[in-house]
């Protein structure tokens, strides 16, 4: 258990992103949330590719005045799967083709694996991850570098479903694009917390607070703002508002108390065909016939998000995006 002045601590954290429009609002909360001591950020395929990844990466960071965040380059393509981008959600580079200037930070002259590794163990304290793109960075330096889980906190990712997918019927985009590396990160050894599809679309800023950050003078809250106006909700409503999408992850670890969770076990479906990426929650509340013939199978136990306090979330997010703002 933290001890108070741990918990007056902030909170040491690396992003694991694709980013992406979403992974872009993770970043900006990130960087200007008190409770957080953003480590370091690692760059993964999937949203787009992951040198348009690296980019988007460090344009956010410099458009929000982040201080000097190492950012690293990681894996150019799932484990097994090819490269399979969102650009019809997120644009042709990444970020909703904003026109934003190419930025003048550079990356770290390591690889991602490898600035993981270092920040990890080189915390003073336990380090919470937070992957916001599919997992082939964490399973590679899950089993590269085992020795991390000792400083590891938590993983709270985003990823997975227990009820409707978006990549298919049953699987969500992070999981879908590497289901081996989502199965490795199952097995960390960690507590897990599944930020899924289930509470993921729920938290949706509404139009009036995104078209007040669009105006702001200030980078990263009018940033924020052209963002959300990208990402809005599947509806026909006049004024749909914006989805916070992967930042609501980042919420998670500074206000979990926000987050209804159920300690559950989950497994990947990892067999060629229409389930393939699904994420299996079982939810029910005793064994079934196929464990009764066949045998108990050992499942990492989860904590899955069920609900979400939107308004809590989305309260937190603009408090802290306007922080700085003018």
């Amino acid at each position: 258990m933290r001890t108070v002045s741990e918990q007056q601590q902030p909170i040491p954290v690396i992003i694991d992103c694709d980013t992406g429009i979403d992974d872009a609002l993770a970043l900006l909360l990130a960087v200007r949330h008190p409770r957080l001591d953003l480590r370091a950020v690692t760059c993964v395929a999937g949203n787009t590719d992951v040198a348009g990844v690296v980019r988007n990466t460090l344009t956010v960071l410099e458009q929000a005045g982040a201080p000097d965040v190492p950012v690293a380059r990681g894996a150019e393509r799932p484990l097994i799967e090819g490269v399979r981008t969102a650009r019809h959600v997120h644009g042709a580079d990444g970020m909703g083709d904003l026109g934003l200037p190419a930025p003048t930070r550079a990356p770290a002259d390591v690889d991602a694996v490898t600035l993981l590794r270092r920040e990890i163990l080189a915390s003073p304290r336990p380090v919470t991850l937070i992957p916001t793109a599919p997992l082939t960075n964490i399973a590679l330096l899950l089993r590269t570098h085992p020795e991390v889980t000792g400083n590891i906190e938590r993983i709270v990712f985003m990823g997975g479903a227990v009820a409707t997918g978006n990549a298919t019927p049953v699987a969500e985009f992070n999981v879908w694009h590497d289901p081996e590396a989502a199965a490795i990160l199952l097995t960390a050894g960690v507590p897990i917390t599944m930020y899924g599809l289930d509470v993921f679309e729920r938290v949706i800023v509404p139009g009036t607070d995104v078209r007040r950050l669009r105006a702001s003078a200030e980078p990263g809250t009018r940033l924020a703002g052209e963002l959300l106006a990208h990402r809005g909700p599947a509806t026909d409503a006049a004024d749909p508002g914006g989805g916070l999408g992967d930042a609501g992850a980042v919420c998670a670890v500074i206000d979990p108390a926000g987050l209804t969770t159920h300690r559950l076990p989950v497994e990947v479906s990892l067999a060629p065909g229409p389930s393939r990426g699904q994420t299996l929650v079982d939810r029910r509340l005793r064994v079934g016939e196929s464990e009764l013939h066949d045998g108990m199978r050992e499942q990492p136990l989860v904590d899955v998000a069920l609900d979400v306090d939107v308004t809590r979330y989305v309260e937190l997010y603009l408090g802290t995006v306007e922080r700085t703002g003018a």
